[in-house]
């Protein structure tokens, strides 16, 4: 781990000791629990996300806090990636007083924490926690294991699915794709939309692969990368996100692999360079609610603001505009509930429409809590205003799904608690 790195836990870590020792004492600081891989194959992810939500924190307490002058506090757990881990550092910040909870990294995960916050809240009334979901997009969450207490503020797979393969049918010189993606209940979720939809939208596509490989398991694709090779795709569809996106990609470039990729999060950690390596311009594409060639001047200087405090050696800028909506969302529902009460801020939530930092609204859905939002297809290469991880290609706008256009029907029978 880069010393860098080091140096902003150790301060996140005694921020949170701190807090946790000031708590007895009538400390009115807000907590958010923050709780994602800091250590294992997610790390890169999971460090870089806690930079966000420590920005966005600062920067709302820089305006005046919440509800008069309150603070918000940002608490780091470290979940290694394991749903099991996850429980036991929720029950760890639900312990030291903290009654929301924010995680993205792996459906998995978010599943098992969603449901254990669910019971506890059914166990402990008057003591309820609230889950904000930034990026974990599983459509289970928002349909059949949907809560009251769980809010997506990421679009699910199949809405993103859908963009993609939406954008893909108009594309005549696609012939045969090949299917990679991690093995779990999200990479699942991506290989059956991807195969239902391109079926239903370009059945003369012949899927010549279609394989899930263990999550954060791999430390080289190779063999993967042989296969595609010998399968003669000419595109590539993957859900893959942290090391093993980055790494995929990597193993692309070894191999002078030339074919176009559809993506999920290929500008993730160490994406963008593996993407520079491969000399793939602008073949690599992904879908997203933010790039950062999306006009906007607000957004560009707040993104330039993070990047010149958090981007490091690597030039790591920020990714989650899905983030910024969750906190300043949160902050809106603090205030307009009067309360940090998660019972009266989830109703603040539940039907909210807001106003993001790029001037689109978006709304969150009362019946299943998710957000919808504009979503782009961006691709990556050569000619953009602004480039990421220093490799001088950037994200480029090649298509924009309108919020009211992603909206898709939901199964969840919301239970609302009395």
């Amino acid at each position: 781990m880069k010393q860098g790195t080091m140096q902003f836990l150790r301060a996140a870590a005694l921020a949170a000791a701190a807090s946790l020792a000031s708590f007895g004492a009538g400390a009115q600081n807000i907590k958010i629990a923050y709780i994602d891989p800091l250590s294992g194959g997610g790390a890169t992810i999971g460090e870089h996300g806690l930079k966000h939500l420590q920005f966005l924190v600062d920067t709302i307490n820089a305006k005046g806090g919440v509800l008069g002058g309150q603070k918000l506090e940002a608490v780091a757990y470290d979940n290694k990636g394991s749903p099991q881990e996850s429980l036991v550092q929720v029950q760890k910040a639900i312990d030291a007083g903290v009654r929301f909870i924010t995680q993205g990294n792996g459906s998995g995960a978010a599943i098992a924490i969603s449901e254990f916050i669910s019971k506890y809240n059914e166990r402990n009334p008057g003591k309820e926690v609230l889950y904000f979901n930034y990026a974990a997009v599983d459509p289970a969450l928002t349909n059949e294991k949907c809560s009251y207490w769980h809010f997506r503020w990421d679009a699910n797979s199949d809405i993103k699915m859908a963009a993609l393969t939406n954008f893909m049918k108009d594309r005549k010189e696609i012939k045969k794709v090949y299917i990679i993606g991690q093995d779990y209940s999200f990479g699942h979720a991506v290989r059956g939309a991807a195969v239902a939809m391109l079926k239903q939208k370009r059945p003369d596509i012949q899927v010549v692969g279609d394989e899930l490989h263990p999550l954060l398991k791999i430390t080289d694709f190779t063999p993967y990368i042989t296969k595609i090779k010998a399968s003669g795709a000419d595109s590539v569809i993957t859900g893959n996100w942290g090391n093993d996106m980055s790494l995929l990609l990597k193993a692309a470039a070894d191999a002078g692999l030339q074919v176009n990729w559809y993506t999920y999060y290929a500008g993730g950690a160490g994406g963008p360079t593996a993407i520079k390596q491969t000399g793939l311009d602008h073949r690599v594409f992904q879908i997203s609610e933010w790039h950062t060639n999306v006009p906007s001047p607000s957004m560009e200087a707040f993104a330039d603001s993070f990047l010149k405090k958090y981007g490091g050696d690597s030039g790591q800028g920020w990714w989650y505009l899905r983030m910024k909506n969750q906190m300043d969302m949160f902050a809106g529902a603090l205030n307009q509930a009067k309360s940090a009460d998660p019972k009266k801020v989830a109703v603040a939530l539940s039907q909210m429409k807001f106003k993001n930092e790029l001037g689109a609204e978006t709304f969150m859905r009362a019946s299943d809590h998710s957000l919808f939002q504009d979503m782009y297809i961006s691709s990556f290469g050569s000619g953009t205003k602004h480039d990421e991880e220093k490799t001088g290609w950037g994200w480029k706008t090649m298509g924009v799904i309108k919020a009211q256009d992603t909206v898709i029907p939901t199964s969840c029978k919301m239970v609302t608690p009395s």
